[in-house]
């Protein structure tokens, strides 16, 4: 199994020193200005990441409300124009020079109609995946809390049927657990089951705990430390066959320390 970190939980020197990889976190690493991408803070990025062992995977920006996402970097899969093509085709290409094991991708946004939003999706990751694939990229469809009622993919079908209508060799499943639990409500049979039924299209992980309930914060997406929440970790033992990256997704060096034991105590490695 590969152990990976958040961009932001720390540097890169400190991450490589506790795990084997680094997620790019792209919306929160200031590389862009009004939407422009800083070509010279890319390339010095680039060029730490040479001098360090590591693996990367990449996270595509993304649809926040929250005040404290960059504005000028919004992306909803449903709702895409150019400029968020562009944006999107800018962490591809990102993730193929760096020779990363995934991309991750938020699902788009309802907005009153969900078939309509799902289809428009679809066109959009169809376009994505084909991008993906002149950069010889893996792109990892995320699940997204049931606890925002306006997020598509939140249940493992509409998951599933997502990456089948798409139907690329470039388009797989991030597993977001922590999401996975909001949906499920914390109840770990249901959340078992969810990992087990998408455990053939998983690419990628996310790992983060929280308390299963909605919360006023985020929804209850609080990304706590590994074993700070309610999550039974064993539930990961649901993706037979997965041997890529658990990237936890927490906010600093300690809480990467925490996780990394309750992670390694949960899963059994063949």
């Amino acid at each position: 199994m590969i152990l990976g970190a958040s961009s932001f939980a720390g540097s890169f020197s400190e991450i490589s020193a506790e795990v084997d990889s680094v997620e790019l976190y792209i919306p929160k690493m200031g590389l862009y200005i009004n939407s422009v991408l800083r070509k010279d803070l890319l390339e010095g990025i680039i060029d730490e990441l040479s001098t360090i062992d590591l693996y990367t995977s990449v996270h595509a920006p993304y649809f926040a409300a929250s005040p404290t996402y960059p504005q000028d970097v919004l992306v909803d899969t449903a709702n895409m124009d150019d400029a968020a093509f562009r944006l999107m085709g800018e962490s591809i290409e990102l993730a193929g020079r760096l020779g990363s094991r995934a991309v991750v991708l938020h699902p788009g946004r309802i907005n009153g109609d969900r078939e309509g939003a799902f289809s428009s999706m679809v066109r959009n990751l169809r376009s994505l995946a084909r991008t993906a694939e002149e950069h010889g990229v893996m792109l990892g469809l995320e699940n997204k809390e049931g606890t925002d009622k306006d997020n598509l993919c939140t249940e493992a079908a509409e998951l599933i049927r997502a990456v089948e209508e798409v139907d690329s060799d470039n388009m797989g499943i991030t597993f977001d657990i922590g999401h996975a639990n909001l949906t499920c409500g914390g109840n770990m049979m249901k959340l078992r089951d969810f990992a087990g039924a998408i455990a053939p299209y998983v690419v990628h992980v996310h790992v983060h705990d929280n308390r299963g309930i909605w919360l006023e914060h985020y929804d209850g997406d609080e990304h706590l430390a590994p074993g700070d929440g309610i999550i039974d970790y064993s539930v990961l033992n649901e993706l037979a066959g997965y041997r890529g990256i658990y990237n936890m997704e927490v906010f600093s060096m300690e809480d990467v320390v925490k996780g990394k034991k309750t992670v390694l105590n949960a899963i059994r490695i063949p």
